[in-house]
């Protein structure tokens, strides 16, 4: 039997445990090191705090608690909950604790409100197969991370990544891992905190390029923030500042959340979300965060980081077509209305569209919901970095799904990681999703992080040049993101 691997941190030894020895996913996980305090009592609304250090080994067998209190059994994503107080903390998988590799920092998504580090899909063997260590990170969710607060910093969940990837640059030398090799990535709101990570210049010094899956950014103004502090407030009979909130528990924010920022339903709840963005998430503070996330990429900020980045075709389309009975005989410019009042913007947005026309007018309500929030950034934060002196890359995911009918949102995450074999894959993914397209998005991803390149040519080459995976295999296409042109403002 090999040794159990032991690893000395700054805080204290970690024991954790050796997976599938002999085979080539080989690899030790060390999971749930503390890399702050638990943010309760005194400390819950304050920016994270670094652990008390032990003395006696770390059990890192398990994974730790997660922000997340209940599991998201009908999520497209499995996301378990792991109950407890120290929910601050980071999972390490690496294929050797010898050695200097590239390093790949993951943040989860769920909308800032939701979402697990403990998900099987998030499991890093298959990159500690090619030679990557991964390191998957918590932080705090909704009110508790992202909530305006009279007399408490604000983006705490923010100072979470911070603080995680602090703890990266300080530890994971230590689990064979080379500090100035780190590339961060996330997916959904996780693809936002790398975005907003990316155009922060308090830190630059944290990681070295960044990989941008379906981002979809919060960048909640600050009067936006306030108000809905006040109605959280006024809801739960305290007064809005750091003093009242903490004497609402966790269930009860969290049950006031969605009522003080989407209360309505349904296509209301839609037109809330495109008209005031994400209810939670990072706020423009003035102070952590001074700028939306494409105007800092835009002034510069994060112009030595190679970037990728791109979405799925159809992200929340499916959403839509719920509704595509009552949608059946009504034409798509009066199913866009709601959305998109400027005549011409519509016009041209339905002509670049006509091929989703055909399909139906809930397709093309479910294909502008998913341009609004996740693929327009694509060539906006492509566009705003067409001067940097690192490139960007782009990318379309547009393999449909066998049971959703789409390319969805979440669908191209275990395409990704190389887990076809996961957990719940099956949901979205069908019973025979292709391999050789899992090898060919793996792959790239694995020159990304270990060469700097993924293997196309960058859009600053060609703007509207991408990488298309889907179908059996995958092609370079000028133009992939024309689609969305008409919704970036001239």
């Amino acid at each position: 039997m090999t040794e159990t691997p032991l690893v000395e941190t700054a805080s204290g030894p970690v024991r954790g445990f050796w997976r599938d020895e002999g085979s080539p996913d080989a690899s030790a996980a060390f999971l749930g090191i503390p890399f702050a305090k638990p943010p309760v009592g005194d400390l819950r609304f304050e920016a994270p705090t670094p652990p008390e250090p032990w003395t006696e080994p770390l059990e890192a067998t398990a994974y730790g608690a997660t922000a997340l209190r209940i599991s998201g059994v009908d999520n497209l994503i499995p996301e378990p909950a792991v109950p407890g107080t120290s929910t601050l903390n980071v999972n390490v998988f690496t294929p050797a604790l010898g050695g200097s590799l590239p390093v790949l920092v993951w943040i989860h998504g769920g909308g800032y409100t939701e979402g697990s580090p403990a998900s099987p899909w998030y499991d890093g063997a298959r990159f500690n197969r090619d030679g990557v260590v991964t390191v998957t990170i918590s932080y705090r969710l909704g009110f508790d991370g992202f909530g305006y607060i009279e007399g408490a910093p604000a983006n705490r969940g923010v100072r979470d990544w911070i603080a995680a990837l602090e703890w990266v640059q300080q530890n994971i030398a230590s689990f064979g891992g080379d500090p100035s090799r780190v590339t961060i990535g996330g997916q959904s709101a996780g693809g936002g905190a790398v975005l907003t990570l990316l155009g922060m210049p308090q830190t630059q010094h944290l990681f070295h390029q960044a990989i941008s899956l379906s981002g979809a950014v919060a960048d909640v103004p600050l009067p936006t923030a306030r108000a809905r502090a006040e109605r959280i407030a006024e809801l739960g009979g305290v007064t809005a500042d750091v003093e009242g909130f903490r004497s609402l528990t966790e269930r009860r924010v969290r049950q006031l959340q969605p009522k003080a920022a989407t209360p309505r339903k349904g296509i209301g709840m839609v037109l809330d979300l495109i008209t005031s963005g994400l209810p939670w998430g990072p706020m423009i503070d003035g102070e952590l965060l001074a700028l939306p996330t494409v105007d800092s990429l835009a002034a510069g900020i994060g112009a030595d980081k190679p970037l990728l980045l791109g979405s799925a075709d159809d992200e929340f389309t499916m959403v839509a077509v719920k509704e595509a009975a009552k949608a059946r005989y009504i034409p798509a410019g009066v199913v866009l209305l709601p959305f998109l009042r400027n005549r011409k913007i519509r016009r041209e947005y339905l002509a670049a569209n006509a091929a989703q026309r055909k399909k139906g007018a809930a397709a093309v309500a479910g294909r502008f919901i998913s341009d609004h929030v996740f693929r327009v950034l694509v060539p906006r934060v492509a566009e705003a970095r067409r001067g940097a002196d690192a490139a960007t890359w782009a990318y379309r995911f547009s393999w449909v799904s066998p049971t959703k009918g789409w390319a969805c949102h979440c669908l191209d995450v275990p395409f990704w990681f190389d887990g076809l074999d996961r957990e719940k894959v099956t949901n979205l993914a069908g019973a025979n999703p292709p391999q050789s397209l899992a090898d060919e998005m793996h792959g790239a991803a694995v020159q990304f992080i270990t060469d700097g390149d993924p293997g196309w040519p960058a859009w600053s080459t060609d703007p509207g040049i991408a990488r298309v995976f889907g179908g059996d295999g995958s092609e370079i296409a000028e133009g992939a993101y024309d689609s969305v042109l008409a919704l970036i403002p001239g």
